[in-house]
């Protein structure tokens, strides 16, 4: 599935989009027949109505879209394309209503009402098609709603399907695409390299574990992405409930949300050198799996009581992290599904980021509220560093008690870090119930915010 605008050249009906308050002022200046044609409707510019009005001849003349009052605008990712997705089928373009700083958010809420994941069953996305207005950057748009998609595919696939044999070819589809280079070191080989926790986490499953690594461009800075690529976390020998096994599937989406970030990077040609890290594992129960109780020496040469074998994530995105920073990156960024604390701390819609960068902060919470990409700074906390620190190993994977758990595993992951400027995002990557433009299942959290604040956080 390819998400565009329609070409210029299409026939298409204006679409006229009317905020609720504006309405009446509107329909005064209307003629006769069109004020009795609403009338009859009932159309009252309430968020997501439309209305096809037809002209004295009977033919369609324009459509009508209710974008709602401010206060309820404010409760949508993408309000416009609560109207889209009710629009029949058919081409329109933007002739009033949208204000100029949202238009772009808006016509990315509305290519992506065209998604839909219909790998295993038919589904019906909307299918009105938009004009893109002048002024947007038409192309910058089809690519993030396009990496989008992708992101929402590997997270939405099954672990049936979405391995880490499967991970790798969809980073070597990508790679492909791109004409990016990619290689991988696998099962035992992850030893012989000095990847022992990538090793350990996942070599109790069918498929080895990996890490895959893409590197893309020759010119300037140094940006090196880390996804969590857990295809699967049945939690180990500290087994899951049933219950909190549902959504193990996603439990990649730090490494699918990653790979979308890098998809918009290539597809625009920013000018870096891109690294992208993906440890791929699954982490199942087997005889040899790893245990409560073990101590693990990490690649930097760290050691890590294994408290609870569910904190894998951190284990497998702590070797990577190791091996990023030995590159010297301008910029280190992890992204993970790590904590369900951080769900607890901002709910499922805010992307909880870590940084010590202050002005990279503030870049990136801009770029985040323009991209309709909200994202939400979390604190390196230094006097909890003593509470991922055992006694009997360096760190502890997960301190007992409960409390800050995303921080305590923010600040884990900082240690393998080590000096590289380094921001990590603790994303959730579900969208637990349909929204306009925003299907139930997989979703992008952090890149667009990403895209639009790198050019000033590296001086692109």
């Amino acid at each position: 599935m390819t998400l565009s605008f329609a070409p210029a050249s299409d026939p298409s009906l204006p679409l006229h989009v009317l905020e609720q308050s504006d309405f009446e002022s509107w329909l005064t200046d209307q003629p006769d027949h069109i004020r009795a044609w609403v009338a009859a409707d009932g159309f009252s510019g309430a968020l997501g109505q439309t209305l096809l009005v037809p002209g004295t001849d009977g033919n369609p003349q324009f459509v009508m879209a209710g974008y709602g009052s401010a206060a309820k605008r404010v409760r949508k990712r993408f309000p416009l394309a609560a109207a889209a997705e009710s629009l029949p089928k058919g081409t329109y373009h933007i002739a009033s209503g949208v204000p100029a700083d949202v238009l772009e958010a808006e016509c990315l809420g509305w290519l992506m009402t065209g998604y839909a994941f219909d790998r295993y069953a038919a589904q019906s996305p909307a299918n009105a098609t938009l004009i893109a207005p002048e002024g947007v950057d038409a192309r910058r748009i089809e690519i993030m709603a396009n990496a989008e998609a992708l992101t929402r595919d590997l997270v939405n696939t099954p672990a049936s399907d979405m391995g880490p044999v499967q991970l790798q070819h969809a980073v070597e589809a990508l790679a492909r695409e791109h004409g990016a280079d990619i290689s991988v070191i696998t099962g035992d080989a992850l030893l012989e390299q000095n990847f022992p926790m990538i090793h350990a986490v996942g070599r109790a499953a069918e498929q080895a574990p990996r890490l895959i690594e893409m590197n893309w461009g020759d010119q300037g800075p140094k940006l090196t992405l880390v996804g969590k690529g857990v295809c699967f976390d049945t939690g180990g020998l500290n087994l899951k409930p049933g219950a909190s096994m549902g959504l193990m599937k996603k439990d990649m989406g730090g490494a699918a949300n990653v790979l979308g970030l890098a998809r918009m990077i290539m597809a625009l040609d920013l000018k870096v050198q891109l690294r992208v890290l993906i440890p791929a594992v699954e982490n199942a129960v087997a005889g040899n799996a790893f245990r409560p109780g073990d101590i693990l020496t990490a690649r930097n040469g760290l050691t890590v009581e294994i408290n609870n074998t569910d904190a894998e994530g951190r284990l497998v995105l702590a070797d990577a992290l190791a091996l990023a920073h030995e590159g010297a990156p301008n910029l280190l960024i992890s992204m993970a599904t790590l904590t369900g604390a951080a769900r607890v701390a901002l709910g499922a819609d805010l992307a909880p980021f870590y940084t010590d960068d202050d002005k990279a902060a503030d870049v990136l919470a801009r770029a985040g509220r323009a991209a309709a990409d909200p994202v939400w700074r979390m604190p390196f906390h230094d006097p909890y560093e003593a509470m991922i620190e055992p006694g009997i190993a360096n760190l502890d994977n997960a301190p007992s008690g409960g409390f800050a758990g995303s921080i305590t595993a923010a600040l884990f992951l900082r240690r393998f870090a080590a000096e590289s400027r380094y921001m990590h995002f603790d994303i959730y990557s579900w969208q637990r119930s349909k929204e306009p433009g925003r299907s139930k299942g997989g979703l992008g959290q952090g890149p667009r915010a990403l895209l639009g604040a790198l050019p000033e956080i590296l001086g692109l």
